[in-house]
């Protein structure tokens, strides 16, 4: 497995860990070794994603980045977005949905590497997208103050629902039964038959990451060294640890055999793995830490595992009819329904998308010149 982290110096760490076989009774330690260092952008890292065979990055350089981990070389960048890109998702090993600061939500066929569909999603920034379980489904928030639905099956906009203030993450559950909306140190869980409030959370500091451990489990980090774990269901913080140093910026937690394991990665430059115990009232395990002397902003690992397994995921709880329950439940919030998508509004989205593709490269003059400059430094440096 790959640890990949990226970072405000620009540059994208890569760090392969060997889980060691332990002796009864000894603790269990893994050890990670330097796998590379990539310097594709030439802003900060914002957003990170990972599939079986790509990790791509987002940057405040408003480019996303694809690097082959596979063959560990540069496999190309897209430019499509003009603002900060604030996240990337892959759905599968064959869809990537990316996010920006200039309103749009982008579908990418991860195989030709093309925009099939430009979406106008917010009127403000897109801060956080998530996809449901099914693929039927994606979330948005956006500094409009609206949670937006959008059927990606017919790749059209299902509901925007306004909920009065920022939001800066929303997360499905495992089963897609529930998500969680974050705004400042506040989580608001949703039930997804019902598209009401069950309960909030509240946090200590402003919430950075979270990661569903299970599908009433919620792991919380924030602009502290503590994370938390809470069950979304009591609404009760499970337990806490202190996990760094210093804030920590971005959580992930993945399931290999014998394994369930959390990931952290803070301003103290430190990456962390944590081997989670099957009673979540218990803090987990240090595994294994790993100093980059950079202060990272986004996470994500790779398991070589040769297929993607999650483009048929197990059962999910299934949208029922695109959430037609949203409505009058939550009090003063408004609910609209919108049947059309501007631009590319044919049917399309990720069970096959029919429209005409996009190519990924309407950028602008300056930052296509600033690209090209990028990409002769580096023939230069090579030669």
């Amino acid at each position: 497995m790959e640890l990949v982290a990226g970072s405000y110096e620009q540059v994208l760490f890569g760090f392969t860990v060997h889980p060691e076989p332990q002796a009864s009774g000894d603790k269990e330690q893994w050890t990670p070794m330097a796998d590379f260092t990539h310097h594709a952008h030439t802003a900060s890292l914002s957003a990170v994603a990972v599939n079986s065979r790509f990790v791509v990055t987002g940057s405040k350089d408003e480019t996303i980045h694809i690097y082959d981990m596979k063959k560990k070389i540069e496999h190309g960048a897209l430019v499509h977005h003009n603002g900060t890109i604030t996240c990337l998702k892959f759905y599968g090993s064959r869809h990537l949905i990316s996010g920006a600061e200039d309103g749009l939500i982008c579908v990418w066929d991860a195989k030709k590497w093309e925009c099939l569909k430009s979406i106008r999603a917010h009127k403000g920034h897109v801060t956080f997208l998530s996809i449901h379980p099914s693929g039927k489904l994606a979330l948005s928030v956006g500094t409009d103050k609206t949670l937006r639905t959008w059927n990606l099956v017919e790749g059209r906009s299902a509901f925007i629902k306004n909920i009065k203030q920022n939001a800066h993450i929303v997360e499905w559950s495992p089963r897609g039964e529930k998500y969680v909306v974050v705004i400042l140190n506040k989580i608001d869980v949703y039930q997804l038959d019902t598209a009401s409030i069950s309960g909030t959370i509240t946090n200590e500091k402003r919430i950075s990451s979270v990661t569903f451990l299970s599908d009433s489990v919620l792991a919380v980090a924030g602009d502290e060294e503590v994370v938390r774990f809470f069950d979304c269901d009591s609404l009760v913080c499970l337990c806490e640890f202190k996990a760094h140093e210093n804030r920590v910026k971005d959580i992930f937690s993945f399931e290999i055999p014998e394994h369930h394991v959390l990931v952290t990665a803070s301003s103290d430059g430190f990456i962390k793995m944590w081997k989670l115990k099957q009673d979540k009232k218990d803090p987990p395990s240090l595994l294994c830490g790993v100093n980059t002397n950079a202060r990272l902003t986004c996470l994500g690992v790779w398991l070589d595992r040769g297929t993607d397994t999650k483009e048929r995921p197990p059962p999910a709880a299934e949208p029922s009819s695109e959430q037609s329950k949203i409505s009058k439940k939550d009090s003063g919030d408004v609910v609209q329904q919108e049947d059309t998508l501007k631009p590319n509004s044919k049917k399309g989205g990720l069970s096959g998308v029919s429209n005409k593709p996009v190519k990924g490269n309407s950028l602008s003059a300056r930052k296509r010149k600033m690209v090209e400059m990028q990409e002769k430094k580096k023939r230069k440096k090579n030669i």
